[in-house]
């Protein structure tokens, strides 16, 4: 998988900023058909760090209900990227 479709864009959250600055973990969102591989090329090639580990996780659909349709949104996959010790992401730096 290409590395300009497997990152979506950064999750800016405060649990995800808390992470950031107290274990260096950058937190994305990710294609479903990504693996671990896919996201640590990307990163790697993108930023040019080096990642130390990286976890993820899907987070399934929400039920959504407007009048009389009930629905569910679609899944989505995270990935928590720690990167070695040093190391830092110069977009996030930055705010």
């Amino acid at each position: 998988m290409s590395p300009f479709q497997t990152l979506s864009k950064p999750i800016l959250s405060e649990k995800s900023t808390l992470a950031r600055e107290n274990l260096q973990q950058y937190t994305f969102r990710v294609d479903l058909r990504s693996s671990k591989g896919d996201v640590r090329k990307a990163v790697e090639s993108f930023y040019g760090v080096k990642v130390e580990k990286i976890q993820t996780l899907i987070t399934r659909g929400k039920v959504v209900r407007k009048g009389n349709n009930v629905s569910l949104t679609s899944k989505t996959k995270k990935a928590v990227v720690t990167l070695v010790d040093g190391a830092k992401l110069p977009m996030f730096e930055d705010q």
